[in-house]
C-alpha cells in the first residue's frame, strides 16, 4: 500500500499544497536526496531546509521565484530541520537570511563540514566494498563546492516566526534521528515539514535515538491539526505514513530487544530480525544503524556511533541483498 497522498505525484520538483505552502521533492528519496519546503505569505517567504550541494539548492530556489517571483526573490528565513548536510549544505545560496536551527544542531554542524564526505568519496577508490557503497550512497553530490554556511538563531524547545500572517512553530523534538531534529508546523495551512522524523518508504536511520523520543515526536505530528504531512525524505503524505514510521521503530525496537536479551550481537540481530513486512520499502541496510543504536540503548552506552564501522557492516548487507 502506498504511503504517499494520491493527490501528490512523487516526482522531482515543486509541488503546490495550497494557500502559499510548497514541498520540494527528490525522488527517490534514498541517501542524500531530501525534501525541502516554502512558506509564503503576503510577499513573505521560509525555505525549509536547503539541499545536499549548491547546484541542487540553486535549481530548487530557481523554481520557487518562478512560482513566488514576489515572495520568494529574497528568502527571508531559513529553517535548517537538522545537522545532516542533506538539509543545510545549500545555505550559502540564501545570502542575509536569518538560518534558524536547533543548538545541538548547529552545534553538530560544526563536526561535520563537508569536506569530511568529500574525503570519503576521495579515499573511496581504495576501500572496497565500503568504498562502493560510499560512492553509490554520496557519489551524485559536489561537497568541495559547497562553503559550510551556519545557523545565526539557534532555540532549545520551540521558537515561531511570523510569514506575512501565518505562524510557523519551529519545535525540537529531538534527540531521535539526529541530536537537534525540529518540526516546523504551519497551523493556519495544516501542514507540518517534518525533517527526518518521517522517511516515507524508506527505512529510517537512527542515528542518535533514543527510540521513544523519536516514536514521541510521530505521536506529537498525529495529535496536530495537520491534512498535509511533508517528510524528509519520500512522498508527501497523511498521517497514516506517521503511523507506519511509528510502528516501524516500535517493531524494530521489539525484535532488537528480544535478541539483546538473548545475547546475540547487534549485527547478527541485524541479520536475523524479519524485516520482510518492509521489503518495499528502499534502503534497507540502515537496519544495521537502527539496532546498533539501541543496543547501545539498551546497555546504557553512552559512547559516539563509529560510522566507518557502521557503514561497512551496512556494505555488507547492501552486497548480500544484491544492492551493491
Amino acid at each position: 500500500m502506498s504511503l504517499g497522498l494520491s493527490r501528490y505525484q512523487y516526482t522531482k520538483g515543486l509541488h503546490d499544497l495550497g494557500n502559499g505552502g510548497y514541498a520540494w521533492l527528490q525522488p527517490d528519496g534514498g541517501w542524500g536526496w531530501s525534501n525541502a519546503g516554502l512558506i509564503v505569505d503576503r510577499g513573505e517567504s521560509l525555505l525549509v531546509d536547503t539541499l545536499f550541494d549548491v547546484p541542487l539548492t540553486r535549481e530548487m530556489l530557481a523554481a520557487m521565484k518562478k512560482a513566488e517571483p514576489k515572495a520568494a526573490a529574497t528568502i527571508g528565513t531559513v529553517v535548517n530541520t537538522h545537522h545532516n548536510g542533506d538539509h543545510c549544505n545549500g545555505n550559502e545560496c540564501c545570502a542575509g537570511a536569518e538560518i534558524i536551527a536547533h543548538k545541538l544542531a548547529a552545534e553538530a554542524m560544526t563536526h561535520e563540514p563537508p569536506q569530511l564526505l568529500a574525503g570519503f568519496l576521495d579515499m573511496a577508490p581504495q576501500l572496497g566494498d565500503l568504498g562502493r557503497f560510499i560512492t553509490k550512497c554520496f557519489g551524485a553530490f559536489d561537497f568541495k563546492g559547497v562553503t559550510q554556511t551556519l545557523p545565526t538563531t539557534t532555540f532549545e524547545t520551540e521558537i515561531t516566526r511570523q510569514v506575512g500572517d501565518k505562524t510557523v512553530k519551529i519545535m525540537h523534538v529531538g534527540p531521535a534521528h539526529t541530536p537537534g531534529d525540529a518540526l516546523v508546523y504551519v497551523p493556519a495551512d495544516k501542514v507540518v515539514f517534518t525533517g527526518d522524523i518521517l522517511f516515507i518508504e524508506g527505512h529510517p536511520i537512527m542515528w542518535e535515538g533514543p527510540v521513544a523520543n523519536w516514536i514521541e515526536a510521530c505521536e506529537r505530528i498525529i495529535a496536530m491539526d495537520v491534512e498535509t504531512v511533508v517528510p524528509g525524505h519520500g512522498p508527501i503524505t497523511d498521517k497514516k505514513g506517521v503511523r507506519a514510521v511509528r510502528d516501524y521503530l516500535a517493531y524494530t525496537r521489539d525484535e532488537a530487544r528480544k535478541r539483546y536479551d538473548a545475547g546475540l550481537s547487534a549485527f547478527e540481530a541485524t541479520q536475523d530480525i524479519d524485516m520482510s513486512d518492509y521489503d518495499s520499502w528502499g534502503d534497507g541496510e540502515r537496519i544495521v544503524v537502527n539496532v546498533t543504536t539501541l543496543y547501545k540503548e539498551f546497555s546504557g552506552e553512552n559512547t559516539p556511533n563509529d560510522a566507518a564501522t557502521l557503514f561497512g557492516q551496512m556494505a555488507a548487507i547492501a552486497k548480500a541483498k544484491g544492492r551493491l
